[in-house]
């Protein structure tokens, strides 16, 4: 045993973080395997740290009985008295110490990679502990090496991987370069603790206007919302607890200082401030800034909006291959369906055109359909009685009688279709035969039929 054993737990308590009483109970177990390896598995030993002596004691522990059946763990009283307590009595268990007898090769080396194994998971289980409560914070760490195309991070007591797919396009980095992500992950595998980090994640967005703006961080400024699309453009709703705060002027900063340190950070991506609202409608429209919204219908049940802009807007508002809008909907969580205003008018004037061709259905009543969300002939027959009913200006009274004459009108329009389609067909089969008919009788005419020689013209011809 080591004489300075108290002086080693402590260091190694000390630089690993570790409890001492769980290195103590390590080197309690190591050495109870290395003696059961050493005096025998059936024999019942006991280890324990003598803190004054600073040495791990083992112990066997005998049982007194009147008549012995298992040697290696019992004593009669006769022998418990002479050579072990002489106040023994039937029944006591009496520990007696064993020798400080050395270690065979095998067990002193099972001792050490108990111990070896005992205090790794240790800091394993303490690593894990620490950062799964730190998860969606914002941590800063050093490129420590590559693998593939995942970089490994060191955070000063772990590494921790940043995926290829959490990584910003287009943005490298050198070992020894310092990093700062977002915490997405951390699981305790068999390894021990993994850390997942990100840099695409909206968190990273969020938490890194938390550090440039002292508003939010107080909560005077409140961030409602994120979307990003990594390496190009994002958008941030926030608003504020105080009317006299401005959130988008706090989160600017004085000639757009603050929002710029987020930017540089994320590498020039390009950031739009949102004032958030709650109403969804203006909501939208803020979101799809700097275009503008010229009109905006709303399904609830779809939990989606047609947004109508100018025709000059459309592009501006759907944004390069579409990423404005894109953003847009992901951050107001609503579907949107972005068109001209050429366009829906072009849709109104064919959807209206399909409702006024049914029976009995004039401009009011088709212009009160498309206005509930009915489009054509097709959509208003496949709709039921209380839908129609509900709509102000028509009533359940002629919901039925326009549901039936919509229907029948559906029906007619198919029958005839399917009366084009087979006149079409009958149509095109008669020309096939027709064509291979020609075909065949002209193929006939080449193989019967004989042309004589032209005769030559000469001299005698002329005359």
């Amino acid at each position: 045993m080591q004489p300075d054993l108290n002086r080693v737990i402590e260091q190694v308590s000390k630089e690993k973080g570790i409890d001492r009483g769980i290195i103590v109970k390590a080197l309690e177990e190591a050495m109870l395997s290395a003696a059961k390896k050493t005096f025998g598995h059936e024999k019942n030993i006991e280890a324990k740290f003598n803190t004054e002596l600073g040495e791990v004691e083992l112990f066997e522990i005998k049982t007194v009985v009147e008549h012995v059946e298992d040697p290696e763990n019992q004593v009669t009283l006769e022998v418990a008295r002479a050579k072990i307590d002489p106040e023994a009595e039937i029944g006591d268990e009496l520990l007696a110490k064993l020798p400080p007898e050395k270690f065979g090769r095998i067990a002193a080396q099972a001792a050490k990679q108990n111990i070896i194994q005992r205090v790794r998971d240790a800091e394993r289980d303490i690593i894990y502990n620490e950062f799964k409560g730190r998860k969606g914070e914002l941590f800063s760490g050093i490129v420590q090496r590559f693998e593939k195309k995942n970089i490994i991070v060191n955070l000063g007591r772990t590494d921790a991987i940043l995926p290829e797919k959490e990584q910003i396009p287009r943005e490298r980095y050198r070992q020894g370069d310092r990093i700062r992500a977002y915490i997405l992950d951390v699981e305790l595998t068999g390894k021990g603790p993994q850390i997942v980090l990100s840099r695409t994640h909206p968190g990273l967005l969020i938490k890194l206007f938390e550090q440039e703006v002292p508003e939010i961080y107080e909560g005077i400024v409140e961030v409602k919302g994120a979307a990003r699309e990594p390496g190009g453009r994002a958008k941030i709703a926030v608003t504020s607890n105080d009317r006299d705060v401005d959130p988008v002027g706090a989160c600017v900063g004085m000639r757009g200082t603050r929002v710029q340190a987020v930017v540089q950070e994320l590498r020039g991506e390009k950031i739009d401030i949102v004032p958030w609202t709650s109403d969804p409608a203006e909501y939208v429209c803020r979101a799809l800034a700097p275009a503008k919204v010229s009109k905006i219908i709303m399904d609830e049940d779809e939990h989606a909006m047609e947004v109508i802009v100018p025709d000059d807007q459309l592009s501006l508002a759907i944004g390069k291959k579409g990423q404005n809008v894109r953003l847009a909907s992901r951050l107001t969580t609503w579907k949107l369906d972005v068109r001209s205003e050429a366009e829906a008018e072009d849709e109104a004037r064919r959807a209206r055109g399909s409702l006024t061709a049914i029976p009995n259905v004039g401009d009011v009543t088709a212009e009160l359909l498309y206005q509930s969300g009915f489009k054509s002939a097709e959509e208003l027959a496949a709709s039921d009685e209380e839908t129609v009913g509900e709509i102000e200006g028509i009533g359940p009274e002629r919901a039925g009688v326009l549901l039936a004459a919509a229907r029948e009108h559906v029906q007619r329009l198919r029958e005839q279709e399917a009366l084009a389609a087979a006149e079409a067909g009958a149509a095109a089969a008669a020309a096939a035969a027709a064509a291979t008919a020609a075909a065949e009788a002209g193929a006939g005419g080449g193989e019967g039929s004989t042309v004589a020689p032209a005769e030559p013209v000469g001299e005698e011809g002329q005359r």
